[in-house]
């Protein structure tokens, strides 16, 4: 029988590295299925500069692809750019915090914290600093939120909790939806509850804590596209936010996936906050009919 107590220690070690290496190598190169219309294996990868090697939310002004929106974790700052430039210019709206998500409808710009705090202020691009900050400390339910999606066609807003006391994150994800007025103010509107059973039982597992930290909606079919960093997936559900399809995302390509968006030619993008080795960046998956 072979002895591993007689190989020397530098060869071992080095055999150890080859090995962990090839299996990192063969963890990306992993196949994932991928919703209709898109390839999440053939992204087109947009790195991000230190300013947003944090990078979490991201959004458009009325799907207009020539202009990303972005926050990141620390600063009270809106980021903006040309997707693939590393030319990126910010407003500022409020002081430091962590900040989860962006969305923005009707020219209002609507920050999220992760405590549920939200912030509202007109979109001008022609200021570095934000003027009618409007901040809601009670609209939403003591918890930790990540994701939240603007709806241009009724200025809904809904927002995603990622952990509530009000619930179980074993059997249901909860929605808030809250509507936007022109002055940038936000009022109650209603909730919904995503069905983490079902969740569970399309990815394959017995049972799971679901923690989302992103949200969309694909403005072709107007299915829901949730995005979960900590469990790896994208979960595709109706208008009435039945669970319809699961994908599970490959690590080696979504490190730590935290924003989710769509363009006006149906285009998705996935945004990864940045790690000690690698920098923060937005995926683009092209849509093809």
């Amino acid at each position: 029988m072979f002895d591993m107590k007689h190989i020397p220690k530098p060869i071992l070690l080095c055999f150890i590295i080859i090995t962990c290496l090839f299996c990192i190598k063969c963890t990306g190169q992993q196949k994932s299925r991928s919703p209709k219309g898109y390839d999440l294996n053939n992204p087109v990868k947009y790195n991000m500069p230190e300013a947003l090697h944090e990078i979490s939310g991201i959004a458009f002004n009325k799907g207009n692809p020539d202009m990303m929106f972005a926050e990141q974790d620390e600063e009270g700052e809106l980021f903006y750019f040309k997707p693939g430039s590393m030319n990126v210019k910010q407003i500022k709206f409020g002081q430091g915090g962590d900040y989860e998500d962006v969305a923005i409808t009707n020219n209002q710009v609507i920050m999220l914290r992760s405590d549920g705090v939200l912030f509202t202020f007109p979109l001008d691009l022609k200021k570095a600093e934000a003027t009618n900050v409007k901040q809601w400390d009670s609209l939403l339910p003591k918890g930790e939120y990540e994701g939240m999606y603007a709806d241009d066609s009724d200025q809904s807003v809904y927002v995603l909790c990622k952990h509530c006391s009000i619930e179980k994150t074993s059997k249901t994800s909860t929605v808030f939806t809250l509507k936007l007025s022109a002055d940038g103010s936000l009022k109650n509107a209603g909730q919904h509850t995503i069905d983490v059973g079902r969740v569970s039982k399309l990815a394959g597992v017995k049972k799971m804590n679901f923690h989302p930290s992103g949200l969309s909606k694909n403005p072709k079919t107007n299915e829901w596209y949730i995005l979960s960093s900590v469990n790896k997936l994208l979960v595709i559900a109706d208008t009435n936010w039945n669970v319809k399809e699961v994908y599970p995302l490959n690590r080696g390509k979504f490190g730590q996936p935290e924003g989710i968006a769509f363009d006006n030619q149906n285009n998705l993008y996935i945004s990864n906050e940045g790690d000690k080795v690698g920098a923060g960046n937005v995926l683009k998956f092209t849509f093809k009919p």
